[in-house]
């Protein structure tokens, strides 16, 4: 077994790497599926502004796009270099997960990107359009895998252990576990309003310094029309996935909702928990609002307490509880936000509302902060199990050195924050330089065999 502070730089390590991966998929899922209605929508109409729109938010994409995959592939090494163990054991079921991804999604990605990205121009537009709805499914595919896979990792089912492997005995199960019912469905709606947030927040921008009206104001419209739908969508969504949680990993639910014992119907909003004393040092709650949230209207039910879960099976309640409200607090700041959309929209208001716009701009990054949150919560909320139930966390780590564990979260450190502010600072260029300049001409966008056609 890893000593303990192997164990713990471990876990810092694929943390930093998981929540850094995250914070691109995150934008780039739903923002192939906001390219390619764009440049559907220019094919249909004609209209130079979705094809401006589209080149603009393809730049930003398309280093997106190549930051996540290379972070992506980076976990992949981590699964055999820090947590060998634990490859070990899951590798019959998971190693199998991953793989479909990559011969399915990744392949189909590499397969049209090249397209979507340099075809404009170069290819017929029906192909264009067709590559970027490639693309679309590429992303929603690779969603699909990894969100099974960890989905297992959550609830595992459909295996068997054979000298301390587990090996699917039915794949269906393995695949749509209980808990991907819930978490995916929840994690496909957050990507999407995500980016919605990311570009109704740029476009906000340029209403602010009264730049590129026409684009801002499209994309702006676009944006939170997405948003209006999604969120209550998502809200919803969100309550049934913790409800599933709290049935199938009570002690997750117990380390979010910030309490050790269950004589309480309040909701916490700020908590100092003591772990070796087994109870909050200072806590803020608003009496019964915990009781009414989980749907006793009447405001007296209790909320269960982390003491009913044993000692040893207890996660980070620090965590856990603040992954948790990181999430909560700005979906309810985006469902707000998005309501007041709606308001200004009805009242004409939309695209004059100033100091809306500035809020806007603020909220940018409020998706990427809900899923990092959120991812947080989901992850610390299932520990000390790395597969919940079946294998420990301390158990799953490989034999290194002390040494070597410091150095590999030294240098992913280092090479993270360089590669963030490089990915920041281009976002930065770009939005400062803003879309080309169109014209209305028929043949923009258009292969040069179709223009006699245009």
């Amino acid at each position: 077994m890893a000593s303990p502070a192997v164990v713990e730089i471990s876990r810092w390590q694929f943390a930093i790497t998981a929540v850094f991966h995250m914070s691109f998929p995150a934008l780039t899922v739903g923002l192939s599926v906001f390219l390619a209605v764009m440049y559907t929508v220019h094919l249909r109409t004609g209209n130079p502004l979705y094809l401006q729109i589209f080149r603009f938010w393809k730049k930003i994409f398309a280093v997106g796009f190549g930051l996540g995959v290379v972070a992506g592939t980076v976990m992949t090494f981590e699964f055999g270099l820090n947590w060998g163990r634990y490859a070990h054991a899951v590798g019959p079921i998971l190693g199998v997960t991953i793989g479909m991804e990559v011969i399915t999604a990744f392949f189909l990605e590499a397969g049209f990107i090249g397209i979507m990205l340099y075809g404009d121009g170069r290819v017929r537009p029906r192909t264009m359009a067709f590559a970027c709805w490639m693309l679309v499914v590429g992303t929603l595919l690779s969603t699909t895998w990894i969100l099974s896979a960890n989905s297992w990792m959550q609830d595992p089912a459909g295996f068997t252990e054979v000298d301390g492997q587990f090996r699917a005995s039915n794949w269906w199960h393995v695949l749509f576990n209980p808990a991907f019912a819930y978490r995916y469905p929840h994690i496909l709606l957050a990507v999407l309003i995500s980016a919605s947030w990311f570009i109704g927040g740029i476009a906000a921008w340029y209403l602010v310094k009264q730049r590129a009206l026409p684009f801002a104001r499209r994309t702006l419209s676009v944006a939170l029309g997405v948003l209006a739908i999604l969120m209550p969508v998502q809200l919803y969504v969100g309550d049934a996935t913790a409800a599933f949680m709290g049935v199938h990993q009570p002690a997750k639910l117990e380390a979010f909702e910030g309490n050790w014992k269950t004589d309480n119907n309040g909701y916490n909003l700020l908590v100092v928990p003591d772990t070796d004393k087994g109870e909050n040092r200072f806590h803020v709650e608003i009496p019964h609002l915990g009781a009414v949230i989980g749907k006793d209207l009447s405001g007296e039910a209790h909320v269960p307490g982390l003491l009913q879960t044993p000692t040893n099976d207890r996660p980070n309640m620090w965590s856990a509880f603040y992954g948790f409200r990181a999430m909560y607090f700005t979906a309810l700041a985006m469902f707000g936000m998005a309501f007041a959309g709606v308001v200004l929209r009805l009242r004409g208001r939309l695209y004059t509302a100033r100091r809306f716009h500035r809020l806007m701009v603020w909220m940018a990054p409020a998706g990427v902060v809900a899923i990092s949150g959120g991812w947080i919560t989901a992850e610390t909320g299932r520990q000390p199990w790395v597969v919940y139930g079946l294998i420990r966390t301390s158990d799953a780590v490989s034999h290194l050195s002390l040494g070597a564990a410091i150095a590999g979260l030294t240098g992913f450190v280092a090479v993270y924050a360089l590669l963030l502010g490089l990915w920041i600072r281009y976002i930065v260029r770009t939005v400062r330089t803003g879309p080309e300049h169109l014209t209305a001409d028929a043949g923009a966008g258009v292969h040069p065999s179709e223009i006699s056609h245009a």
